[in-house]
């Protein structure tokens, strides 16, 4: 990572941004980024799999979600400000928050919110212990149901808040148990 970020003029790796300067940063448009305790994070963007994978779940999360009235859908790479000082705008494949925690009025940049829902698609450059940290940071965030789905092994694994987890095969399906009240996905309907 650090190698990428050359091409950000003036940025080195002990340089802190702010989730403001995040929001008025210049990058070229083929890159990904976050904010990780204050250090900028670029990578590049999903291959066809990764997107057509985040794009078919996250269009039954929408279906399900609008047809319910249960809250809202937030495409991929919609940053929410998850840590302060340093701060971390973390951006989800697909973001789901509820009804009764949506705001009046949506803030132009980043939520100082976490979603109820966070779904990690893993790309070909993701490597599990950035997953991993990943993973914590959105529970320790307050997000209450996190699914990574691996598209290589047809898999995906359930974090929930309680701590518990699950690892779900090609034959089994999400489940939005209390955060995504009778939602339903069969695995293979992704692929």
């Amino acid at each position: 990572m650090d190698g990428r970020r050359d091409y950000v003029a003036g940025m080195s790796e002990a340089t802190l941004m702010t989730a403001e300067e995040l929001l008025g940063l210049r990058l070229p448009g083929d890159k990904r980024t976050e904010l990780i305790r204050g250090r900028l994070v670029v990578r590049d963007p999903g291959g066809a799999r990764h997107g057509a994978v985040a794009m078919r779940l996250g269009y039954r999360i929408t279906a399900h979600v609008e047809a319910n009235h249960l809250g809202r859908v937030y495409a991929a790479e919609t940053g929410f400000k998850i840590e302060s000082d340093p701060d971390t705008v973390r951006a989800p494949d697909v973001a789901f928050i509820t009804r009764s925690r949506l705001p009046e009025v949506e803030p132009r940049g980043y939520p100082r919110w976490a979603p109820d829902l966070a779904v990690e698609v893993l790309a070909h450059d993701d490597h599990p212990a950035e997953t991993l940290e990943k993973i914590a940071q959105w529970l320790r965030a307050g997000v209450r149901l996190v699914w990574v789905v691996d598209s290589e092994t047809r898999s995906a694994r359930v974090y929930r808040a309680d701590g518990t987890e699950s690892l779900l095969g090609p034959n089994d399906a999400f489940d939005g148990e209390d955060v995504l009240s009778g939602f339903r996905c069969p695995l293979a309907d992704l692929w």
